[in-house]
Order: C-alpha cells, then structure tokens, then sequence
C-alpha cells in the first residue's frame, strides 16, 4: 500500500473503512474470532473473493490479526486488533444514526 496523506481526521477514516464491506466484516468480528466461513455466512451477499480481499486489506492496515494454526486440516480465525476494535466503537454511533432513520434512508429512490 502506498503512503498517504490526509486532509482531515474524517478523510483518514473514511479511507481505511470505506466500501461497503470493511464496516460490516467490522460488526462481524466484534464478537470475537471467527472462521473465514463463519465471517461469510454472517455477511448477506458477500462473495468469497470479495470477503478474501477486504479482510487482506484490513490485515495490512492492522484492523484485523489472522491467527493460523496449524493443523489438519487447517484452521484460521480472523480477530479484531486493538485498532480495529477502537474503529469499531467510533462506528456504532454510525449505525445507531442508520437503525434511527433506516426507514427513511430505504425510501430514497434508488436509479
């Protein structure tokens, strides 16, 4: 990943959570470690290569720790570090905002 540089606090945030995954995968390991197909069945509409790639990217900016163990057959659990719980918890006003006004957001026209 390249170096960058942020015009604002909200532009650094946005930019490691952005997407419409990152925050959901989020959510799902808040309750601790969880299994690749855990993680996925727990996230409606996620595809496998999709799930594989967001949770790479959120290893590499230190949001999550995959754990392997090795054994037959292998076994891996993706947790949240301590970053990542720290973005979790900056997330549920978010989300307490969203549950407030979902109605209203789902009658937005979509194109």
């Amino acid at each position: 990943m390249k170096k960058r540089t942020y015009t604002c606090g909200l532009d650094a945030a946005i930019d490691v959570v952005g997407g419409k995954w990152k925050a959901l995968i989020l959510w799902e390991l808040d309750g601790g470690p969880r299994r690749f197909a855990e993680v996925r069945r727990g996230i409606t509409g996620i595809s496998e290569k999709m799930l594989i790639q967001q949770l790479r990217e959120m290893e590499a900016y230190g949001l999550v720790h995959r754990e392997v163990y090795r054994q037959v057959p292998p076994k891996v659990e993706y947790s949240l570090t301590d970053f990542g719980r720290s973005l979790n918890e900056a997330l549920m006003p978010l989300g307490d905002w969203g549950e407030r006004n979902m109605a209203t957001i789902e009658a937005i026209p979509r194109d």
